[in-house]
């Protein structure tokens, strides 16, 4: 059984499904502190000007410490407004822009987000079944760990009764990897490299911009093509 986490983003890229792809059950990490200007409240879209990122505002003032469960969505913006209009102008005419658009409509014009937590995991748990990814999934507060960093990861584990851990590649940079030998659980380190692929704006092969938003690569080429790529 492999297990792998994540903090929950706003419109993941394709590693972050790659990586669920490859695990048989995933654990959102909501418990963990919220990081301000990370990707847990913003991504990136192509425009025919290079990257454009969408923001989702929070309150943050006085809350550094929050965790991630509790961060609320900052209303006084119309960000839902914003980032449904910079869609439509970008995506108009992209192949799959029509198969997503009552997704979107009922993301940012029928529903009205205060946690980001739950926005975040209502897109993720779209995105999955789109590109049928059927995996247990949990959420790190319901499982009710109580150690941190690295000994969470493993309790996780075996909360999980998984005897796998896939770990992003960055996590070479900070895991206690002996934890893991002397819990009897195998640690492995992600190998994903960001596919290429049909992207709107491209002046010839080598103008692919990566990295941008799950949502960029569904637009373009849609469900079926978009799991493909990221295998």
């Amino acid at each position: 059984m492999t297990l792998s986490v994540h903090q929950p983003q706003y419109w993941p890229y394709a590693g972050y499904f790659h990586k669920i792809l490859k695990s048989d059950c995933f654990v959102f990490l909501d418990t963990v502190q919220y990081k301000h200007r990370e990707f847990q409240n913003r991504n990136r879209i192509r425009t025919d000007r290079g990257e454009l990122w969408l923001t989702v505002p929070v309150k943050v003032k006085g809350r550094r410490e929050q965790s991630i469960a509790v961060v609320e969505i900052d209303a006084e913006r119309d960000w839902q407004g914003e980032h449904f209009k910079s869609i439509c102008t970008w995506f108009a005419n992209a192949p799959h822009f029509k198969r997503y658009l009552d997704f979107l409509e009922d993301l940012y014009c029928g529903r009205s987000w205060r946690s980001l937590c739950d926005l975040n995991v209502h897109i993720c748990r779209f995105v999955l079944d789109e590109l049928k990814i059927e995996r247990p999934v949990y959420m790190e507060s319901e499982l009710k760990t109580t150690l941190m960093s690295t000994g969470r990861i493993v309790e996780l584990c075996k909360k999980c009764e998984a005897d796998i851990y896939l770990s992003g590649s960055g996590g070479k940079a900070y895991m206690e990897e002996g934890l893991f030998e002397r819990e009897g659980i195998k640690l492995e380190y992600q190998r994903f490299e960001h596919p290429r692929y049909r992207q709107q704006f491209m002046k010839n092969e080598d103008d692919f911009v990566p990295y941008m938003s799950v949502l960029d690569l569904l637009l373009n080429e849609g469900p079926q093509r978009a799991r493909e790529v990221m295998a």
